[in-house]
């Protein structure tokens, strides 16, 4: 766990700013190198050990690693476009959002949303590849959507499995971050069934990007507040909550539900970071690492940190 690590670890994943700001509440984001410019990350491992990141693209972008460190873009999921997408992007061969990804020891599962900004118009869809380079990918087709008067929004995906049950956790704006159960078969939903699991009412119910993570008794569930992709102007922070049960309630360190604006803070701008967030959580073979992107006057960028749990609470290694 990132509590046992040596002093190496800062050398490797999280190096700061710079040797003095060891001490402070916030470490830098983990140094990668490569094709690191990315937003909405997440990650998973082929049986070879090898890292694959998609990212919010026209397409899915495909960037892959041998050791976490460093990174080298593939190509797209979809790079003759995803037409099928096109009526909740608005335009032909649209941008994709936040996909989120997981390996089943044989296959990719791969689940992506399609909509624009402001719009509740969005769909979230479901591809699989056995190899999950670029376009071998195939389209298993519409896993939920939303249309507009909706009291949600259908985007952001991430897939948690306990035991032989599936679940999506999605949601932006509006009343919040929802879980439906899909089928382990099939991938797609299984239930008409919503459940809620967060939401604000402050800085216009800005809450999103959902990641559910279990560690010891404990279900984690991870959000971004706040304005995202506004550049060096982007407030985006990363939030958590915690319950005994998958389906909630989820309360912060302070006791408060996530359901009435809860959220304690895992990780905000700092240094000349700005506006962490659209975080992945995974579990690797050296612990629980958090996958982000964050802003520089230069453009969104991949972070990579290891969490440590040992207080109950996950802190940013």
């Amino acid at each position: 766990m990132a509590s046992h690590l040596a002093s190496s670890f800062f050398q490797i994943l999280c190096v700061v700013l710079t040797c003095a700001s060891i001490g402070r509440a916030y470490v830098g984001p983990g140094t990668v190198t490569g094709d690191t410019e990315t937003h909405d990350p997440t990650i998973c491992k082929d049986s070879n050990g090898k890292y694959f990141l998609f990212a919010t693209a026209v397409g899915i972008s495909i960037t892959t690693s041998t050791d976490r460190t460093a990174w080298t873009y593939q190509g797209l999921v979809w790079p003759d476009g995803a037409s099928w997408t096109d009526d909740y992007t608005g335009t032909s061969n649209g941008n994709l959002w936040a996909p989120d990804c997981y390996y089943d020891g044989s296959k990719f599962w791969l689940y992506y949303a399609a909509s624009s900004f402001g719009s509740q118009d969005s769909a979230i869809f479901l591809a699989t590849s056995t190899t999950g380079a670029p376009g071998t990918w195939t389209n298993k087709g519409l896993v939920t959507s939303t249309s507009s008067g909706d009291t949600y929004n259908a985007i952001d995906p991430n897939l948690f499995i306990s035991g032989s049950t599936w679940y999506l956790s999605l949601g932006s704006f509006w009343t919040g971050i929802k879980m439906i159960k899909l089928s382990s078969s099939t991938g797609l939903s299984a239930s008409s069934s919503v459940t809620s699991l967060a939401e604000r009412t402050d800085d216009d119910g800005a809450v999103e990007a959902s990641s559910i993570y279990k560690y010891g008794s404990y279900y984690y569930l991870f959000t971004s507040w706040d304005i995202c992709c506004e550049g060096t102007s982007s407030t985006y922070n990363i939030r958590v909550g915690r319950s005994t049960s998958i389906s909630g309630t989820y309360y912060d360190q302070d006791g408060v539900s996530l359901l009435n604006g809860g959220g304690t803070l895992v990780l905000e701008s700092h240094d000349k970071i700005y506006g962490p967030g659209g975080q992945d959580v995974y579990e690797d073979s050296d612990g629980p690492i958090l996958v982000y992107h964050y802003y520089t006057s230069s453009g969104s960028y991949l972070g990579i940190n290891l969490l440590d749990f040992s207080t109950g609470w996950p802190v940013v290694a």
